[in-house]
């Protein structure tokens, strides 16, 4: 069944999909997001890849690299952002309520105050204006949503398979996939890989971004004041505190850099691998049939903000059947059809509110996609002027 299916990856900042960008997988080159909270570069590596835009490389050179090498790793996420204050700008972007906690928090019953946590080179609350501002660690959370049911076609063996993921891979998961909302969200101080408190690192013939675990100058003195180990495993580890979440504040106006990597999804073979336990995800990629009418299907991940319900960053694994896909790429109505259902399911959830609407007729949207698909094309040596990108 895989082989009927292309995967293409979107990335945006927030749930509304007509602000979202192609982004051209395993190119060195980072997609640029920002809004009023956040300013963020993204890389997208996956390994064996044969989706869209077509000219993509099938690998990247980070692959080769230690430890993904010897990890065997199928994917990467790999993200530089700096936080912006809220309390700086008039729009709060608050698009989405929280299906992990009972009650939504609203920034303006909160206050700007709301995602301050204690400070790194201290606890005491006398001091506590001296704190940075920032996310609270936390607060910062990175993973999986859906905005549609998907209790009814989940696969034989999830509950196993989610007890090795929080095993094995992350203790920190927290989710509900019995949820009308099913979501499954991780602190991103515990699920990321790799966490560089500082710009990091961008060499071509890394990838792109390429970020270990660490810091530059100032970002290693900050983890060492509030006792955040070196080694990524040992942070991860340490993350899972209450306590060390509260230490460690995402602060304004800093830079950080993540990756999330690791070979147990395979996007190429659409399969879960996990120690034991191999899963064919392909029927149930985002819990929807992939025999029913509906002609796309997606994977979202997502890094937003627990108390506040901001959304900073949301990228999108979508499969889309071949036939629905034009050869330069380009999407066919049915395909441009089957995103706007998308979108309409995330509006029906709350995720993207009115204010977000973006209107787009299909001619410009094709031409959008059209003009980064050419971007791709002069990066590889392959351009041609005759490919119009409308069909």
């Amino acid at each position: 069944m895989a082989e009927k299916y292309i995967i293409r990856v979107t990335a945006g900042p927030n749930y509304d999909l007509d602000q979202h960008v192609v982004v051209p997988v395993n190119s060195h080159e980072p997609v640029k997001i920002g809004n009023d909270l956040v300013d963020a570069e993204l890389n997208v590596r996956v390994q064996n890849y044969r989706g869209l835009p077509r000219e993509s490389p099938t690998t990247s050179p980070y692959f080769s690299l230690e430890p993904h090498a010897s990890n065997k790793d199928q994917y990467s996420i790999a993200i530089r952002f700096t936080p912006k204050d809220p309390s700086s700008t008039r729009n709060s972007n608050t698009t989405s309520t929280d299906p992990s906690r009972s009650s939504s928090i609203s920034r303006q019953s909160q206050g700007p105050s709301s995602s301050r946590s204690s400070s790194p080179v201290g606890s005491d609350e006398s001091s506590a204006e001296d704190s940075p501002s920032g996310i609270s660690g936390a607060d910062l959370q990175f993973g999986n949503d859906f905005d549609h049911p998907i209790r009814d076609r989940l696969p034989p063996g999830f509950s196993y398979a989610m007890s090795i993921v929080k095993w094995w891979i992350d203790p920190g998961l927290d989710g509900d996939a019995y949820a009308d909302r099913p979501y499954l969200y991780g602190p991103a101080l515990s699920s990321f890989n790799a966490i560089h408190v500082g710009p990091g690192e961008h060499d071509p013939e890394k990838g792109g971004l390429y970020f270990e675990e660490g810091g530059d100058e100032g970002g290693l003195e900050d983890r060492r004041t509030i006792g955040a180990p070196d080694t990524a495993k040992q942070r991860m580890k340490w993350a899972l505190s209450a306590d060390s979440k509260d230490k460690w504040v995402f602060q304004y106006g800093k830079t950080y850099c993540v990756d999330f990597f690791n070979p147990y999804l395979d996007f190429n073979e659409f399969s879960l691998r996990l120690p034991g336990f191999t899963l064919p995800i392909i029927k149930y990629w985002d819990g929807q049939s992939l025999r029913s009418p509906k002609r796309s299907h997606t994977l979202r991940y997502v890094l937003r903000n627990r108390s506040t319900n901001d959304t900073y960053l949301v990228i999108v694994f979508t499969l889309y059947l071949k036939e629905d896909v034009n050869e330069d790429g380009s999407l066919k109505p049915a395909a441009l059809a089957a995103t706007k259902e998308d979108k309409e399911m995330a509006k029906q959830s709350g995720r993207v509110g009115e204010s977000e609407e973006v209107s787009k007729d299909e001619d410009y949207e094709e031409a959008r996609k059209h003009f980064e698909k050419v971007d791709i094309k002069q990066e590889h040596g392959n351009a041609t002027a005759e490919d119009d990108g409308v069909d």
